[in-house]
């Protein structure tokens, strides 16, 4: 099993490296972040107070967690570590999961993309000199930024100058008022296009495709843009471009980025795994690209996770409307859970009210198996009674169970409150 740092571990990009790879037996996940953010909460080995990718101090720490940790790949998750970790890979000891170093810098830089890719496909036109521009909107942007930190539409010459005084090294371009699209991609080390998938950023918010959709390449005019773009800067792995419709309806590019997209996911969906792939290519895997063929689209919301601290060794469950729902449905949440405690050591105890046979119904749900003991009373019988770790947690779906386990100093869960519990 390979170790693989991802750095920093917060975001999107980071989250969705776990979520590709948190499963694998091929690698082992190793977060960390140089401010302290939900990567803590989601990766279960984490690094923090790493120093920033600018300060002097940052390589040496890197390099000593490599060789702390045995890390075989860095996985950088933001465009700027990307550039910043590739330009010091030979001195780390370990592999740097991205392009080139003239890749990675021509893609942090929107002014740098813009010339290199402008001979091969449609890029905006920029203004350079204020006085260049005709007629308004325009659009302005940081030459490095992601998502949509720090643009602006910029209606007059007023708002123009007014934001360039606040963000003096930033690109002014046409504005592009039609549909936005991002077109997944994947290269191997052979520089062959192996993927590409168009999808409409339907809704956005903050910069990130919330509502994304696949869209048909029909007339293979993605395509060509695409093929023009990997012919000329030396990509590999996992990689993305943006583009948006002018006025006539044409497609111009809005960048490049030597990673995948926060919203790959919906690609994931249909089996197309950027991450896995990615490693396995700069480990020196042939891969093969195979996906299903149907149609998925993608929302995204924000997300809850939770850290107790709470240390426990057995959990006791409740069976009807708890672990059995409606008499004959299996709450698939807690009994994921329950799983989770039995890949943790954690006993099990079923503790029921159940009027009938508990190991019949439990044999009808094929659920029976998972538990350390069972213990089935009547109905004029207390539950607390019963509980005698005082090393546990208690979840069942009676207020007045739970009631009386807590005064006895246990922790109780209701059902609502097993997600919460449930490292996904």
């Amino acid at each position: 099993m390979k170790n693989i740092l991802v750095f920093p571990c917060g975001s999107e990009i980071a989250l969705e490296i776990y979520r590709s790879l948190s499963h694998s037996t091929y690698f082992h996940l190793i977060g960390a972040s140089s401010v302290d953010d939900h990567g803590r909460f989601v990766y279960e080995d984490y690094i923090g107070d790493i120093p920033f990718v600018t300060d002097s101090l940052f390589c040496s720490k890197i390099k000593n967690i490599v060789s702390q940790y045995n890390i075989d790949a860095i996985y950088p998750a933001t465009d700027m570590a990307i550039a910043c970790l590739k330009r010091i890979e030979l001195q780390l000891g370990c592999i740097v999961i991205a392009p080139p170093v003239e890749t990675t810098e021509i893609c942090l830089s929107k002014r740098k993309t813009y010339t290199r890719l402008g001979e091969v496909i449609p890029v905006p036109q920029e203004y350079k000199n204020i006085d260049e521009i005709i007629k308004y909107p325009v659009f302005g942007k940081h030459n490095i930024g992601h998502s949509a930190i720090g643009t602006q539409r910029l209606d007059d010459k007023e708002m123009t100058l007014d934001y360039l005084s606040h963000n003096p090294d930033s690109v002014i371009c046409d504005f592009l008022p039609g549909e936005e699209y991002t077109v997944d991609c994947f290269s191997n080390s052979r520089r062959e296009l192996l993927f590409y998938g168009v999808r409409l950023r339907a809704r956005i918010k903050n910069g990130i495709s919330v509502y994304t959709i696949p869209v048909k390449d029909e007339n293979n005019d993605f395509r060509r843009l695409i093929e023009n773009i990997n012919i000329t800067l030396d990509l590999r792995g996992a990689w993305f471009a943006q583009f948006k419709r002018d006025n006539e309806g044409n497609l111009v590019l809005l960048e490049v980025a030597a990673r995948f997209g926060g919203s790959s996911a919906l690609y994931r969906a249909i089996g197309v795994n950027f991450a896995q792939l990615t490693l396995f290519d700069a480990l020196g895997y042939d891969v093969v690209v195979s996906h299903n063929d149907y149609n998925v689209e993608m929302d995204r919301a924000l997300d809850n996770v939770f850290k107790f601290d709470i240390f426990y060794s057995e959990v006791f469950v409740d069976f009807d409307d708890c672990l059995c729902l409606d008499q004959q449905i299996v709450n698939t949440a807690l009994i994921a859970y329950l799983y989770q405690c039995r890949n943790q050591n954690i006993r099990i105890t079923l503790l029921t009210h159940h009027d009938n046979d508990i190991y019949d119904s439990l044999k009808k749900l094929c659920i029976g198996d998972i538990f350390g003991r069972i213990i089935q009373i009547d109905r004029t019988k207390r539950k607390v009674d019963y509980i005698d770790n005082p090393n546990s947690i208690f979840i069942d779906d009676s207020f007045a169970e739970r009631k009386s386990v807590q005064e006895k100093g246990i922790p109780v869960f209701s059902v609502d409150m097993v997600l919460m519990l449930l490292k996904l």
